[in-house]
């Protein structure tokens, strides 16, 4: 299995500051040194193309995140410094999602060891999110003529808000997002279709919500491509999550959301989205099993 990594491009953070930059770095050494040797290939992206971001975002945003030239309001709501190598590291981001688009559609399945950058819209970024990497990556797919249709499974605890709202009205594209329901963003969006729960919500409740949203997930079967979002907010030591679920339960949701794209015949590009625990390798080990259950596919 292919998986693309961006922890190259490190992003230049004040002390103290809430986003785990640091997660990426430790999550491909656990990668490198936990899965059997043969059974992950790491690979590298280039950044994504101009033509490629204004796919799914205004040309104004394009210009006002390379210059740096962002409104208060819009750093306010970005949550990260600007700087040359946000810029850079957004970029590749956004191209290691499309990357591992490519190589799903090759193999099956295929995971970037980042991305799921969902709160990012058209015209703006929000939540630590800059470009929208499942937007741009879909763009492309069907730009190039790659797919004709395709899906975005969004289980990251905060609502795929940007992703939504890129996507709408597309007949191409269906998007769907299980998330807290007081949760940010505090104004949701639409998602085709979207399921909220509570705060506290456990394994039992969760993977009960998330069985019957993917029996009646609109465009799964025949699509020929899924972004599935695995966060790791959802569990319940997460500082920004607020629901209650266990490292296996989180595991069984890879293993659910994956075997249902499996049988529907569905190639899949995984990517990390969020994940904010009081200890950040509780974090890693959430997403290091992601993906070897992935690799295990």
């Amino acid at each position: 299995m292919l998986a693309f990594h961006t922890d190259r491009y490190a992003l230049p953070l004040p002390p103290g500051h809430r986003f785990p930059a640091d997660k990426y770095a430790r999550l491909r050494s656990r990668v490198e040194a936990e899965l059997p040797t043969g059974a992950v290939t790491l690979r590298e992206p280039p950044a994504a193309t101009d033509e490629q971001i204004l796919r799914a975002h205004t040309a104004r945003w394009l210009r006002a995140v390379a210059s740096g030239d962002l409104l208060r309001e819009e750093q306010r709501d970005l949550g990260l410094p600007w700087s040359v190598g946000m810029v850079e590291r957004a970029r590749r981001s956004a191209g290691a999602t499309l990357e591992a688009c490519r190589a799903a559609l090759a193999s099956g399945i295929a995971v970037h060891l980042a991305g799921g950058t969902h709160h990012a819209h058209a015209d703006r970024g929000g939540g630590f999110c800059v470009f929208n990497d499942a937007a741009i990556a879909l763009r492309a797919m069907l730009a190039e003529g790659l797919v004709r249709s395709a899906v975005v499974i969004d289980c990251d605890v905060h609502q795929g808000d940007g992703t939504a709202t890129i996507l709408a009205g597309d007949a191409r594209t269906r998007t769907f997002s299980i998330h807290g329901r007081a949760n940010y963003p505090f104004r949701k969006a639409t998602s085709d279709l979207d399921i909220e729960l509570e705060d506290g919500t456990t394994d039992e409740a969760y993977l009960e919500a998330l069985d019957g949203a993917l029996a009646r997930l609109p465009g799964l079967v025949g699509a020929d491509l899924a972004i599935y979002l695995a966060g790791a907010d959802p569990w319940r030591d997460d500082r920004l999550g607020r629901l209650a679920l266990s490292k296996e339960g989180l595991a069984e949701r890879d293993r659910r959301v994956l075997a249902r794209c499996a049988r529907a015949g569905v190639p899949v590009a995984v990517c990390m989205a969020g994940g904010y625990a009081r200890d950040i390798e509780d974090t890693v080990d959430i997403h290091v099993t992601t993906v070897r259950i992935a690799a295990g596919l």
